[in-house]
């Protein structure tokens, strides 16, 4: 593992450190059924946590499993991937806020963001060949 790739990894999860006592900060402070915006706040807020909890992840398992070889691209896939799965916990919790939440539903979300990155990372490697 390299310097910078060392460096990138401390500094997603010191983010996502603070941006999870931000959550906790949220949650203990605002009440989603007395301000609506409380609700949306904390929504935007956990997404942002679960993506910068998940971005290093995203980019160390690949490398675990890649014999410790960093691939061209590998951090770019992981934040596209990271940023993917805050976006479905942002949706989730908003569904939730507004009563919406089915579980039929989530299994759809899950299903197009299955599909997208998938199609993205076929896309990348019939484009390096």
């Amino acid at each position: 593992m390299e310097t910078c790739d060392r460096r990138m990894n401390l500094t997603f999860l010191a983010a996502a450190l603070v941006s999870w006592v931000a959550v906790g900060a949220i949650v203990l402070t605002l009440d989603p059924v007395l301000s609506k915006v409380a609700g949306y706040i904390g929504a935007v807020a956990m997404g942002g946590a679960v993506a910068l909890t998940t971005i290093p992840v995203f980019w160390l398992v690949p490398f675990a499993r890649g014999r410790r070889i960093a691939f061209r691209g590998a951090w770019i896939r992981a934040v596209r991937r990271g940023l993917w799965a805050g976006l479905v916990v942002m949706l989730f919790v908003v569904l939730r806020l507004e009563a919406l939440f089915q579980p039929q539903l989530a299994f759809f979300i899950l299903a197009m963001v299955i599909v997208a990155e998938s199609t993205m990372s076929m896309a990348r490697r019939t484009l390096t060949r």
